[in-house]
């Protein structure tokens, strides 16, 4: 099997190396040294080529083999579907991986494996943001998340242990737009005062319009069928300015996916959201009023560029009485999201301590009216 793979070795003793977020380097594994990102690049250059070549062989090789031969070719790669093989070049051995996985580790040498040809081409990204919190970083988020939950079952958090946590760069595409809004809301204003016994309240109605534009820059939808959506978008926003160039020197020590959710189907997710942005950007031009809501509107969305980024992310796994529970992590600005196991027993605790002051307080209302 031709080597389709790069490993990330360290120039002065061929150790492994691991992009470092809080040096912005490399870092060796074994000797300690380190090399900036550029250094990289120049060293590596000539074996991504090469890589890619012998990706590109291979799938045209693949290509080429009939239905009919596939049935009867025996060559000890008869891996389930959606899965493919390379070798590593430290050592020789077998990876089996997903179809979609452009950054790995070695299961046998440990070493950085990153596949080059997953992300030739039109597959190449445009920018990335890479890793600036470290995973120790991620295990004390996890136990802060913890804290203050008064419903979480004790023993989760005392016993509670990490079975899984690794850094997984996200493919997303990121979408520039405009959009025209014209939008028609119901206003009102509420006036209270007393006439004799009684309180009168005097409602206003008003019709109010508002049109405008709105120019939307990298609005984010995850591309990857892997990550739960409503955890993707919890974890917004990143920090664009530290958007780089993208360069395949940033993946060693973490996970890396491409993407297998086209441009097309995640454009539909991003013009939703800024439509809603569009009409909420409008509403908050109202103002002074006691209620405000949306009779009416005309939205019209004019697509820009599309840019095909990674993002960091770190994931955490647990289980707890047979359940997994998954927590995620950006990989840049520390936001956290996960959701957590409830205690029944505190549950009816908690309800408990608020019920018997409520019907107390009721109980003495209702003797005062009787």
């Amino acid at each position: 099997m031709a080597t389709q793979v790069t490993n990330y070795q360290c120039p002065a003793c061929t150790g492994p190396m691991h992009f470092v977020g809080e040096s912005g380097r490399l870092e060796c594994d074994y000797c300690g040294s380190s090399f900036s990102v550029e250094e990289i690049e120049k060293l590596y250059a000539d074996k991504e080529k090469k890589a890619e070549a012998a990706f590109a062989k291979a799938g045209e090789k693949e290509a080429a083999i009939s239905p009919e031969e596939r049935e009867y070719l025996d060559d000890g790669s008869d891996w389930p579907e959606g899965m493919k093989a390379y070798s590593c070049p430290s050592c020789g051995a077998e990876l089996v991986c997903d179809a979609t996985t452009a950054a790995t580790s070695c299961p046998y040498c440990g070493n950085p494996t990153v596949i080059p040809g997953q992300f030739s081409g039109m597959m190449k990204p445009d920018c990335i943001i890479p890793f600036k919190l470290s995973k120790e970083q991620a295990i004390t988020a996890l136990k802060n998340h913890y804290k203050g939950k008064r419903l979480l079952p004790k023993e989760f958090s005392d016993q509670n242990h990490l079975e899984e946590i690794k850094g997984v760069y996200v493919p997303f595409w990121l979408f520039d737009s405009v959009v025209e809004a014209d939008v028609m809301f119901e206003a009102t204003t509420a006036t209270t005062y007393t006439e004799g016994d009684y309180e009168v309240t005097e409602t206003s109605h008003y019709d109010v319009r508002r049109a405008g534009t709105v120019t939307f820059e990298k609005v984010p939808a995850d591309a990857s069928t892997k990550m739960p959506d409503d955890y993707m978008d919890s974890i917004e926003p990143y920090n664009y300015g530290e958007l780089k160039p993208f360069s395949s020197a940033y993946l060693p020590g973490f996970l890396a996916d491409k993407y297998d959710v086209d441009r097309e189907d995640c454009a539909v997710r991003a013009e939703k959201r800024t439509a809603r942005s569009a009409v909420d950007e409008m509403q908050s031009t109202v103002t002074g009023y006691s209620s405000v809501s949306v009779q009416g509107q005309d939205v019209r969305l004019h697509p820009g560029k599309a840019h095909y980024a990674l993002m960091p992310v770190w994931l955490l796994s647990t289980r707890w009485q047979d359940k997994s529970y998954l927590f995620a992590m950006n990989g840049q600005t520390g936001k956290f999201v996960g959701d957590l196991p409830v205690s029944k027993k505190r549950a009816l605790q908690w309800f408990g301590a608020i019920a018997a002051p409520m019907a107390a307080v009721i109980a003495v209302i209702i003797a005062l009216l009787g």
